[in-house]
């Protein structure tokens, strides 16, 4: 990473929980964010314990924009908007989909970037459709905690397939690489970026599910709109400067904002 990452020192958190108890940008030089570390290509830990993926570097230049050091934080997903509640990080850039129900728990800053659901299974699957009466009596996986876990549920679950959830997403995929799932259902490009990298020709892409496109946002506490704010501000300003097409060209060859 190329900005540094410092922890917020004892005597600026003080400082952000005087007034009105929102953070204030202006008065914090450093941030902590909050990120899975299980979802590549968005954020995933090397072997040697570094927190890498679009996400981060997303982060990284919206920090580098506002003039703020950053310390990334991971976090396992079902825990991820309780941690930020708990003040154990500033704001979430880790693909969570803007939703009706997690605004009730957060404030979103806009997108920054927009994705649909897609369909994998194994490459001598019959499924051919990722409509919900093609998974009758099959068991799809997904992670837990996730829209696209609704989907397995509300949609899928209702038309007759089962619903297997999971921690994480790549432990969703190890099980449809060995043989225990008919099909994962998640984010479009996280299945294409393991497609090409990392599925060793065990699966196909069976489609996008239709209706699914939803935009992914930052999320912050629900008081801290100074800090939402400056968020939008730098987003559309590393949009507009190249920067954003620059981190994007690193992990896809298509337009995903």
């Amino acid at each position: 990473m190329q900005i540094s990452r410092w922890i917020l020192s004892a005597a600026a958190a003080a400082m952000l929980t005087l007034g009105t108890g929102s953070m204030s940008v202006q008065a914090a030089e450093k941030l902590k964010i909050g990120t899975e570390g299980a979802y590549p290509p968005f954020n995933t830990i090397t072997p040697d314990g570094k927190v890498v993926g679009f996400d981060v570097d997303i982060a990284d230049a919206l920090c580098a924009q506002m003039k703020v050091e950053c310390e990334i934080v991971t976090q396992d997903w079902d825990g991820i908007i309780p941690a930020l509640q708990a003040k154990k990080f500033d704001a979430i850039i880790a693909s969570m989909s803007i939703t009706e129900e997690r605004k009730k728990q957060v404030a979103f800053t806009n997108k920054y970037y927009t994705t649909p659901l897609a369909l994998v299974a194994p490459k001598d699957s019959d499924l051919t459709s990722t409509d919900p009466a093609a998974l009758a009596g099959k068991t799809v996986g997904a992670q837990a905690s996730t829209t696209q876990a609704d989907f397995a549920q509300d949609v899928y679950g209702k038309a007759g397939a089962e619903a297997k959830l999971y921690p994480t997403q790549e432990e969703a995929i190890t099980d449809l690489q060995n043989g225990r799932l008919d099909a994962v259902i998640s984010d479009k490009f996280v299945l294409v970026d393991w497609m090409k990298k990392a599925s060793d020709g065990c699966c196909k892409m069976v489609g996008d599910v239709k209706g699914t496109e939803t935009q992914a946002g930052i999320a912050v506490r629900l008081d801290d709109t100074a800090l939402r704010d400056k968020l939008n501000a730098a987003i559309d300003a590393i949009v507009a400067d190249g920067t954003y097409k620059k981190i994007q060209a690193k992990y896809f060859d298509f337009d995903i904002y």
